[in-house]
C-alpha cells in the first residue's frame, strides 16, 4: 500500500467522525513500525495535521494558508478530497500539535536536517496570508523545542521567511563579524547542504524540494548583499 493509498484507507476510516477520531487514528499511524513505507505515511499523514493545526494556530485558516498547503505537498490526481478530509478535521483545533511534532522528531531521531526542513514548510505555510502571527510564532518555536532545535537554526528559518528583506547576516546564519573567507566558506557549505540533489540523496521527502529550492534562492539573495555591502 503506497502513501496515498494508506491515507485513503484513514480517511474512509474517519467517515464523518470528529475531530477526536481523526486524532486518535493519527496517532496510531505515527506509531507504526519502523519500515521504511510505514515511516513514509507516518511522516505524511503527521504532517498533514500538523501543517494544519499551524494553519489555525492564529485563530482562522486562510485559502492562502490551504493554498500554500498544496504547493508543499504534491498530491496526485483523485486523493485532493482524502488529504483535505483529514485537514479540514485536524484544523478545526490546535490540540494535539505537540504530540504530532514529538511524533514527528522520533521518525527522525538523527537527521537535524530535516527536522529543519519541516520548520522551514511550516514557516512557507504560516506567510501565505502575508504575516506571520505572534501565535503562529509560538507554534513554531514550540515545534522547534520539541525538535531539539537550537536558537540559531530557529532564527535562520525565522529569518529566511519573515526577514527576508532585511539583515542578510542571520539569513545566511553566520555573524556580521565573520572574516569574508568565513563568509565564503559558510555560504559555499550552506549551498551543498541545501542543494536538492543531496536532499534527494538523503530520502527527504520529494515534497519538500520545492521549499530547498526556496531557501537556496535566499541564500544566494542574502549572500549576494553581504558580497556587495563589502566589496567581494
Amino acid at each position: 500500500m503506497n502513501i496515498w493509498s494508506a491515507i485513503s484507507a484513514v480517511a474512509a476510516a474517519i467517515g464523518s467522525g470528529g475531530a477526536q477520531m481523526v486524532d486518535r487514528i493519527v496517532q496510531f499511524l505515527v506509531s507504526v513500525g519502523e519500515g521504511r513505507g510505514d515511516r513514509a505515511v507516518a511522516f505524511t499523514v503527521a504532517m498533514i495535521a500538523l501543517s494544519a493545526k499551524m494553519a489555525k494556530a492564529d485563530g482562522v485558516v486562510t485559502g492562502d494558508e490551504e493554498i500554500a498547503f498544496l504547493d508543499v505537498f504534491d498530491i496526485p490526481a483523485g486523493e485532493e478530497r482524502n488529504v483535505a478530509r483529514l485537514f479540514n478535521l485536524a484544523k478545526q483545533d490546535v490540540a494535539g500539535f505537540e504530540t504530532y511534532a514529538e511524533r514527528l522528531a522520533a521518525l527522525f531521531p538523527d537527521d537535524e536536517e530535516i527536522r529543519v526542513d519541516i520548520l522551514d514548510a511550516l514557516f512557507h505555510i504560516a506567510k501565505a496570508d502575508g504575516v506571520v502571527h505572534e501565535h503562529e510564532v509560538a507554534y513554531l518555536t514550540r515545534i522547534a523545542e520539541i525538535f531539539g532545535l537550537d536558537s540559531r537554526a530557529f532564527d535562520q528559518v525565522f529569518a529566511r521567511h519573515v526577514r527576508a528583506e532585511g539583515d542578510p547576516y542571520p539569513v545566511l546564519g553566520i555573524a556580521r563579524d565573520a572574516s569574508n573567507d568565513e563568509v565564503r566558506r559558510h555560504y559555499r557549505r550552506m549551498v551543498v547542504e541545501t542543494h536538492p540533489d543531496r536532499l534527494i540523496a538523503r530520502g527527504v521527502p520529494e515534497e519538500f524540494v520545492r521549499i530547498a529550492n526556496d531557501r537556496l534562492a535566499a541564500l544566494n539573495v542574502a549572500y549576494a548583499k553581504i558580497a556587495a555591502e563589502r566589496g567581494m
